[in-house]
């Protein structure tokens, strides 16, 4: 008897967790639409016409944003084109078919680029050693030529808020600049425009999302993995305080945003003797250029 009690208790409990993850995955949803909209509106990343390309990893992030963005295209005020690229370094044990299956059934056109670069990257990089920089350099640049060679305008990545503040961190700790990944980037040759979508959302509400959607996640052994990354230090810092002082990593990105190069020491921003920025080849120091309406960006704001 007491047998089935629980039996029908448990059953009870069933479609009441079933209700309350729904809901919760609605919240997050629109959160990170409303986050992603606000990106694309603040930074002026995608226009009328463009043609994005989302790079697929198959990792939460990426699949996030390439979900966000299909689910933004559908009731954007201005028309866009998406493509999904995924590069196959050629890892041992990558499953090659979890992501062709996976962008099928969305019928989104896809490219999967074949190149082996986990052989140069450990062929280069000695043992112990990170292999992030050689690896990104050679993924950066493949995927630059696919986006040149197929008519891409901007290049999606799935950088959030939190690898912005990382990169930040790292860049003072190591590097002795005050930069970070730029919500928007023009490649130095001008050829390519990388684009952030998510650099306004958290990490950890990209995935629960990734979690409650049930992406089919592929695990990185090639860098990701690699234990003692600087990258990872930085990270643990921000769980540690995000834990003990709610609020400080929005604080800290809100600063990122509000920048006083009069308060820093930077002579190359700041004409400390004159008392005024410099300006740019061609303006004169203290005017602002009109801003003039553009219409074919698209602002998701309120959509």
């Amino acid at each position: 008897m007491p047998e089935a009690i629980t039996a029908n208790s448990e059953t009870a409990q069933a479609p009441e967790a079933e209700r309350k993850q729904k809901l919760e995955l609605n919240k997050l949803q629109k959160r990170l639409r409303r986050e992603t909209g606000q990106a694309i509106a603040d930074f002026s990343m995608i226009e009328a016409g463009d043609k994005v390309m989302c790079c697929l990893s198959g990792g939460k992030d990426s699949y996030a944003m390439l979900d966000i963005l299909l689910n933004l295209q559908k009731s954007a005020p201005v028309r866009f084109e998406l493509i999904a690229v995924n590069l196959d370094q050629k890892q041992p044990g990558f499953p090659e078919e979890v992501l062709p299956e996976y962008l099928s059934a969305l019928d989104i056109e896809y490219h999967i680029i074949e190149k082996d670069t986990y052989s140069i990257v450990k062929e280069k990089v000695p043992e112990g050693k990170t292999t992030c920089g050689l690896c990104s350099r050679l993924r950066r640049g493949i995927l630059y030529n696919f986006a040149e060679e197929h008519g891409v305008t901007k290049i999606a990545l799935g950088h959030h808020r939190d690898d912005l503040l990382e990169t930040l961190f790292l860049n003072m700790f190591y590097g002795g600049k005050l930069k970070s990944m730029p919500p928007v980037l023009h490649s130095d040759d001008g050829r390519n425009t990388v684009i952030r979508p998510l650099a306004y959302s958290r990490e950890k509400d990209i995935a629960r999302y990734a979690s409650l959607r049930e992406f089919p996640i592929i695990p990185c052994n090639l860098c990701g993995s690699q234990e003692n990354l600087q990258r990872q230090v930085i990270k643990d810092m921000f769980q540690t305080w995000d834990k003990q002082h709610p609020g400080r990593l929005e604080t800290m990105f809100r600063a990122m945003c509000n920048v006083e190069p009069s308060h820093l020491a930077d002579t190359s921003l700041y004409n400390f003797r004159e008392g005024h920025r410099h300006s740019e080849p061609g303006q004169s120091a203290g005017t602002v250029e009109p801003q003039t309406p553009d219409f074919g960006r698209l602002d998701v704001l309120n959509i």
